[in-house]
């Protein structure tokens, strides 16, 4: 009953009008700006941080957990309409969604994303409402050495899941903790990393590696890729779904919400593999498999609602842990670190207010959603038609524009740009971009726990262990053994339908000069149901920019 309490408190701080205001702002804006190829939420996030400095806390973060569920739908209207999903989680979508779309049933596949992305999304916050604040209420009376335990389990975990290989996320996190260290060691007083330059001496602001990594790195390997052919867009009509695809969806809805909320709330989170998972339970479980690679719309009813249950879990391990698990998420935890509050499992004590009003706008904003969205779908499509040079000048501007107004220092913008090429090499050469921000973020967090650990314990290694802790670090052993593991275990045949769609996917990003989501190698004896790094590898472009 405490949780309910406080989330009727919370709907009292989202229902201001000013709130209320920016809660619809940042879901018309992550809808907009999530159709368009290229850009996603994170992206938007970072675009927005220096300018909602003036902004309370609260107020700014409800904006960004709208643009947040914006834009997952708009990226779910790309990959429909385009075939080009602006983000790995939304290739699932694009599997069975464009083919839906080429045969006349764009609506239909549009209605059924909006619809599944609020069934889900309501039923996932409604169980964040009541499991975050005992996670919360668990994680206080952790240790220092537990909490650095979860901490890296998450680096080990989102370098080992997410990234292209763990060779590439490792060497990502790596930079991650290297920028993440620069400045004033606050316990010796010493300067590191600042190579004698007084202004790195407070640090590298998390705003401009934010920007920097995803604003202005996409912005220039987007640009390096683009190329001046017409983007090919299925016309849409106002959505709509007859009797029988309300009786073909609802199911799909229902289980992908079970599947992505669990896989969202772990430390080692994320939407790719649970949407994967959807499909392939979707499809055996589905009483027309045959339409499955020529549009079935189970395949769009259950990963869409799997992904945006997997978001709302995603805020499981943020609000109560302080650990994102999407790129998104860690542009809202440096959001939450700018205006001075430490994350952990003592905000929901020390700022009810901010947490409660978020958990309450997220049931507005999926509200909101689906009344604009689904009348609305047809402006979204045209919106496709936006010369993309336009676009990522823009793009360009407006990030040293807040990069500038964030402190008023023109070094901050030579930071940028520095820290924009980085993002750009980094894409280039198949360097996630997660592992990264997590190290700049969570590694100070990480080095704090790390050293109050072991005063407490008077530099022995012993107090970096104890039960909790042991359970995690077997956890992590196991996250790293894996792939040994893998190799003695049965395989099974794979199923041919999503790999060959990915590599309709890949053909289509190659098409339209898009970033690509996801690359898929063939290997014999792979099985759909045991993991993302079986189907679709992650791997980098090599091939030469074509420019502008």
């Amino acid at each position: 009953m405490d949780a309910l309490t406080e989330l009727i408190g919370g709907f009292g701080t989202a229902l201001t009008p000013t709130n209320l205001l920016y809660a619809f702002l940042g879901v018309l804006l992550g809808t907009a700006i999530g159709v368009l190829p290229g850009i996603g939420p994170a992206m938007t996030i970072a675009l927005l941080l220096p300018l909602t400095r003036g902004l309370d806390v609260t107020t700014a973060i409800i904006m960004f957990a709208g643009i947040y569920y914006g834009g997952m739908y708009g990226g779910s209207t790309t990959s429909i309409l385009l075939n080009t999903p602006g983000e790995s989680a939304s290739v699932v979508t694009a599997v069975e969604g464009n083919k839906m779309a080429k045969s006349g049933r764009a609506a239909q596949a549009l209605a059924t994303a909006a619809i599944g992305s609020f069934v889900a999304g309501t039923i996932a916050t409604l169980l964040l409402a009541f499991v975050a604040p005992v996670i919360a209420d668990l994680a206080i009376e952790v240790s220092p050495a537990d909490t650095f335990a979860l901490m890296l389990l998450a680096f080990v975990a989102v370098t080992s899941v997410l990234g292209s290989s763990r060779v590439r996320g490792l060497a990502a996190l790596g930079i991650g903790l290297a920028i993440g260290l620069i400045g004033i060691d606050f316990t010796s007083g010493q300067q590191r990393l600042t190579f004698g330059v007084p202004e790195l001496a407070d640090g590298i602001d998390v705003i401009v590696v934010a920007v920097g990594l995803f604003a202005v790195g996409e912005a220039l390997w987007t640009a390096a890729h683009l190329r001046r052919r017409p983007l090919d867009i299925t016309p849409v009509s106002n959505p709509r779904m007859s009797r029988e695809d309300w009786r073909r969806s609802w199911k799909p809805w229902l289980r992908g919400t079970a599947i992505g909320f669990p896989f969202g709330a772990i430390p080692a989170g994320g939407a790719e593999i649970p949407t994967f998972l959807s499909y392939v339970t979707e499809r055996r479980l589905s009483k027309h498999p045959e339409q499955f690679g020529k549009g079935a719309i189970e395949g769009v009813a259950g990963p869409e609602a799997t992904n945006n249950a997997s978001a709302a879990g995603g805020l499981v391990p943020l609000l109560t842990l302080g650990i994102p698990t999407t790129a998104t998420a860690a542009v809202m935890l440096a959001a939450i670190t700018t205006y001075g509050i430490e994350p952990g499992p003592r905000l929901f004590e020390t700022e009810p207010v901010l947490v409660w009003g978020l958990i309450a706008s997220l049931f507005i904003g999926n509200t909101a959603l689906l009344v604009l969205n689904l009348p609305l779908a047809p402006l979204w499509a045209r919106l496709l038609r936006i010369p993309r040079t336009y676009l990522y000048a823009g793009i360009l501007f407006f990030s040293c524009l807040g990069a500038y107004a964030a402190d008023a220092s023109s070094f901050d913008l030579f930071l940028l740009l520095a820290i924009g090429g980085l993002g750009f090499m980094m894409r280039r050469y198949g360097l996630p971009i997660l592992p990264a921000i997590i190290g700049v973020i969570l590694g100070p967090f990480a080095e704090e726990e790390l050293r109050q650990a072991l005063q407490i314990s008077n530099g022995d290694l012993g107090g970096l262990v104890d039960p909790f802790a042991v359970v995690i670090y077997l956890v992590v052993g196991l996250v790293v053994l894996w792939p040994l593991v893998r190799r003695v275990l049965p395989r099974k045949a794979v199923v041919p339908v999503l790999a060959d769609a990915v590599h309709e996917i890949e053909e289509a990003h190659h098409q339209h000069g898009l970033t690509s989501a996801v690359s898929v190698e063939r290997h014999p004896g792979d099985d759909l149901g045991d993991g993302i790094g079986d189907r679709a590898r992650r791997k980098p472009d090599f091939g030469e920019p074509s420019g502008l």
